[in-house]
């Protein structure tokens, strides 16, 4: 990029939501590219995630990320390439992972860069299964609800992001059967013909607790958990002594206002008698293990046993709507923005 080229686009925070977010809560905007400091780079963002997390940081609350700011551009995780570079570590033409997404190019310090390996594989699964949506996963089953050999997996938003790998991540780590939710037909079938899993529940067919102990007679032993409320209440139901859960999301309350909160309400007491481990998990603690998963996970891509789906949207002004579709579950696999 020479300096001449100094304005780009980036999707701002127009107004908090009150409830379900609209698409008048965003704003794409032009705006001027400083000059770069010394150790960083300019780059050029090809890819985008959005994630089910950041409709809390829409909202002015505290919480584990702070909240973005109104008239200001919202951030996430995306991938790229290096354009211009005042960095030692990363010259031009690398491609980086970094957390400037919303936007086409980016300012980045070096050394909040991640240098990847397209060799390896693709930039996108960066964003994806070689990236927190798959450290997730693997965290949650090997150190938050650790799978052993002979267990039945149970996991929620099983056709989405975390969940699509998570159902095969389980399976490389032994488990007898592995059981997911999601939400209609099309999805349930992707889930046993394509993720491996032995069993599916439409939750939108109803009698989600009658569907999963068919499906699980014997009980479970490992549930990850991304949705709360229901599908909460009835793993704790079908759990055995001694089972272990991963919280790692309740994207059934996300756009719940006030003191509004879904339904169903986990019987904690049924957890405590069958001494039940409830294990919350943010990925950022576990970015110690990325390399141990990335050389894992590598391999199971290059070999065919862990399969990915991408649902993309093209363009940065199609970066709101990807997000709206992760909130109502339109995304199949990982929602990406493909943004050149």
């Amino acid at each position: 990029m020479t300096t001449q080229l100094r304005t780009g686009q980036e999707i701002q925070l127009a107004a908090r939501p009150d409830g379900v977010p609209t698409a008048a809560n965003f704003a794409l905007v032009e705006r001027t590219l400083p000059e770069l400091r010394d150790g960083q780079i300019l780059v050029r963002n090809t890819w985008m995630s959005v994630d089910p997390y950041m409709r809390g940081r829409m909202d002015d609350k505290p919480s584990y990320l702070p909240p973005f700011q109104l008239g200001a551009a919202l951030d996430g995780s995306a991938v790229g390439e290096v354009v211009e570079s005042r960095s030692a570590t990363i010259a031009v033409g690398a491609t980086v992972t970094h957390f400037q997404g919303w936007r086409d190019f980016a300012v980045v310090d070096a050394e909040t860069a991640t240098v990847v390996d397209t060799g390896l594989a693709d930039a996108r699964h960066y964003l994806g299964a070689l990236g927190t949506t798959g450290l997730t996963a693997y965290a949650a089953l090997t150190s938050i609800a650790e799978v052993r050999p002979g267990d039945v997996v149970f996991i929620s938003a099983a056709a989405g992001a975390v969940g699509s790998v998570a159902g095969q991540i389980a399976r490389q780590l032994g488990a007898s059967r592995v059981i997911g939710s999601a939400g209609g037909p099309a999805k349930n079938r992707l889930l046993l013909e394509e993720f491996g899993y032995d069993a599916a529940i439409d939750y939108r067919a109803g009698d989600l607790r009658g569907q999963l102990a068919a499906a699980a007679p014997d009980g479970v032993d490992v549930y990850l958990d991304s949705v709360g409320a229901e599908h909460l209440a009835a793993a704790i139901e079908a759990m055995r002594p001694g089972g272990r859960i991963a919280l790692v999301g309740a994207i059934s309350g996300y756009n719940a206002t006030g003191d509004a909160r879904p339904e169903a309400t986990p019987d904690l007491y049924l957890a405590a008698t069958k001494e039940i481990t409830l294990r919350g998990m943010l990925v950022t603690s576990h970015f110690a293990s990325f390399g141990e998963y990335i050389g894992q996970a590598a391999g199971w891509l290059a070999d065919g046993s862990l399969r990915t789906r991408e649902t993309v949207y093209e363009g940065l002004d199609q970066a709101p709507a990807a997000f709206l579709g992760v909130l109502s579950g339109a995304n199949t696999g990982k929602m990406l923005v493909r943004l050149a």
